[in-house]
């Protein structure tokens, strides 16, 4: 049984085939995720990789912020559920989700069957999301690809000490204007956006094993900051992005087979 899920974000779309729930047969990303052209081009080119219509799939899970403007599948699901049910194809053993997206931070905890037993999520600022790293990628003139290997360069870690993106922002430029280098001021931000989801992570409840998904999951200088201030390893997997929509897609499949019983 073929079934598929779509993660449409704030700034990218995703979607993934899986067989029987668990064999990843295909999977697609498109930088552009709500309001753009991104779910198309990614549900497209996900047919084109798989050889499969949209008529041999089950059933289609749409999950992500932008789940409640696109037409086409047969089930809205939230992002909380949908992350946890792909860190767990994944990460069978992970206790602690950490999901940092474009718009938003969650932290999800899971008991050892795999189940949500709560959440704490950061919904109302740009500081500590992925957002928050572009608009510093774009300060810095850098792409946020290259954060990462900056970071490793620093010698002297700047401190970001404004909650605010826009203060972030000035702060930023005063300490470039100042002399600091673009290695410790680049360093500083990822401990900036480290910080915030590690409080978020602290209010929710840490339990190992701890997992990333989402983007911002693929920097190393940010998940590094976090195992420190958390004091725990931080499991992470290329695949650390599709986690929405390979929970999306085994939440397809999960509803199939109880519709068949």
């Amino acid at each position: 049984m073929y079934t598929l899920g779509l993660d449409i974000g704030s700034t990218t779309s995703k979607s993934v085939i899986l067989e029987d729930g668990k064999r990843i047969v295909a999977k697609s990303l498109s930088v552009g995720g709500l309001g753009t052209s991104g779910p198309e081009e990614v549900m497209s080119e996900l047919m084109e990789k798989s050889g499969l219509s949209k008529t041999d799939t089950s059933c289609t899970v749409i999950t992500g912020y932008g789940r409640n403007k696109y037409r086409g599948c047969d089930l809205e699901v939230s992002e909380l559920t949908c992350h946890a049910l792909g860190s767990q194809i994944i990460f069978p053993e992970a206790r602690t989700v950490i999901d940092i997206g474009g718009q938003d931070a969650k932290v999800i905890c899971l008991n050892d069957t795999g189940r949500m037993t709560n959440f704490v999520m950061n919904d109302k600022c740009a500081a500590g999301t992925g957002r928050f790293l572009d608009v510093m990628a774009n300060i810095l003139r850098t792409d946020i690809s290259e954060l990462e290997v900056l970071a490793s360069k620093a010698d002297k870690p700047a401190t970001i000490s404004s909650t605010c993106t826009v203060f972030a922002e000035s702060e930023v430029i005063s300490q470039l204007a100042n002399g600091e280098s673009r290695e410790n001021v680049i360093a500083g931000i990822c401990n900036s956006v480290a910080s915030r989801v590690s409080a978020l992570a602290r209010r929710a409840g840490i339990k190992e094993k701890v997992c990333m998904s989402g983007g911002v999951a693929k920097n190393g200088a940010v998940r590094n900051a976090m195992s420190k201030a958390l004091e725990v390893e931080i499991e992470y997997d290329p695949l650390a992005q599709y986690f929405g929509a390979i929970g999306a897609a085994v939440y397809a499949y999960k509803t199939q087979l109880k519709n068949n019983i």
